[in-house]
Formats: C-alpha cells, sequence, structure tokens
C-alpha cells in the first residue's frame, strides 16, 4: 500500500487552492493502491494559504529544530508542518504503507529538491518536512515524476 499527496489526486488543496493532477496518480487511488494525504491540511492549515518554504535548510533540519518554516508574510508554521508531517507518518504506519509518492518541491512533500526560503522560484537540494520524517522511518518516496 502507498501514500500519495492529495493534490496529485485531483483533491484542490495547494497552497492555492488548485490541484496538481496526475492520472497515473488517480489510478493508483482507484485501484485502491494509494490513500491521499495532504500533510499541509493534516498540519491544521487552510486551504488556499498563504505560500511557504523552508528557511536555509531541509525538512531533516526542521526536525532537529535547526531552521524554521515560514510563509511569505514571515509567519512561523514549523508546527504545523511537523504536525502534518507526524499525522502522515500515522497514517502510513495504520494502513502499513512502505511507499509515499510525493508532489516535487513541496516544504512538506519534496523529494529531492524544495524552494531555498527567499521566494524568489530558487530550488536548493533536500526533502520536505513530511518527505524526511517519512523517510527516517523506512517509507520509501519517490515524487510524482518516478510514476
Amino acid at each position: 500500500m502507498k501514500i500519495i499527496s492529495a493534490c496529485l489526486c485531483g483533491v484542490n488543496c495547494a497552497w492555492n487552492g488548485q490541484t496538481k493532477t496526475s492520472e497515473k496518480a488517480i489510478e493508483l487511488v482507484k485501484k485502491g493502491e494509494a490513500i491521499p494525504v495532504c500533510p499541509e491540511q493534516l498540519g491544521g492549515l487552510s486551504t488556499p494559504r498563504i505560500p511557504q518554504e523552508i528557511q536555509a535548510g531541509s525538512g531533516e533540519d526542521v526536525l532537529c529544530c535547526k531552521c524554521k518554516v515560514v510563509n511569505k508574510n514571515e509567519e512561523d508554521v514549523t508546527a504545523q508542518f511537523i504536525r502534518g508531517a507526524e499525522e502522515t507518518l500515522k497514517i502510513a504506519k495504520l494502513i502499513g504503507a512502505t511507499e509515499f509518492i510525493a508532489k516535487s518541491k513541496s516544504p512538506s512533500c519534496g523529494c529531492g529538491s524544495t524552494y531555498d526560503g527567499t521566494f524568489s522560484g530558487t530550488l536548493i537540494t533536500g526533502d520536505g518536512v513530511t518527505t524526511a520524517l517519512l523517510k527516517q522511518n523506512g517509507i520509501k518516496v519517490i515524487s510524482e515524476n518516478g510514476l
């Protein structure tokens, strides 16, 4: 069983209230092979929401309290990101998920790269908060590009 970023499955939960639909993702859900999750909503953030980025670090750094996640208004949303990652991990464990299909570049779900925290569109190497926590717990993570 897999979990998958809900925005890839047609759920309007991306930061701007839109979706990032992938037909391959929808097929996995229809076949009963994946369960959609939105870590940012699970953490208590609204949809739509102000854009947010990890500041000067990666999801692992956030989990180790070395940096924060802030929104474009400079409000700290770290607690919501950590809560969302923890709730996503609970769901993964509950259903026996061994893989997470993640929305690339997201501060929650990003796999391999996220934005650098300057809100300039610059990407850096690293994972989002949820992806980092899932990897720490032995769950394989791929981006939607790997479908």
